[in-house]
């Protein structure tokens, strides 16, 4: 059975002339742990796309599976103290649920901050729109597709 959650956001993507592959897991990829496990990678090539409240704005951080995002880091990066955002804020801002937040493509524009640590390794995985879809992408191609700004954010 295909994933209905999935399968739009890669058409979505063709839509915007990015091809990806996603793949569906019979297990769960809601936390980066259980991502990496059911990929078989490093829980650091897992890439978690967090929300957070810049005053009035938004703004998606993109962290490696491991690291703990530190408000401060980001806050100054962003000129503007920030908080991590609610659950209703991402479904509205991002399109996705909490566990399937996609990097690219969301319902609003975001500004966006990629952990630098992510450029160390070839293959990264994201969120493909579901909480058990995943997609592989070197990083510097999502740096580039994403238009992130790449810093230490934990």
């Amino acid at each position: 059975m295909s994933d209905r959650r999935a399968d739009a956001y890669v058409e979505k993507l063709a839509a915007l002339g990015i091809e990806i592959e996603a793949r569906e897991m019979t297990e769960s990829t809601h936390t980066a742990q259980q991502a990496a496990e059911a990929i078989g990678c490093p829980v650091e090539a897992i890439v978690k796309s967090l929300l957070f409240r810049a005053g009035d704005d938004f703004v998606l951080v993109l962290a490696s599976g491991p690291h703990r995002v530190d408000t401060d880091l980001v806050g100054a990066l962003v000129g503007a103290p920030v908080s991590m955002a609610d659950a209703k804020s991402v479904k509205l801002v991002t399109g996705y649920s909490i566990g399937g937040v996609p990097p690219l493509a969301h319902a609003q524009q975001l500004p966006t901050i990629l952990d630098e640590t992510l450029l160390l390794l070839p293959e990264v995985w994201a969120a493909a729109g579901s909480a058990n879809s995943v997609f592989p992408i070197a990083p510097g191609r999502l740096v580039e597709l994403a238009g992130a700004r790449v810093g230490r954010v934990s």
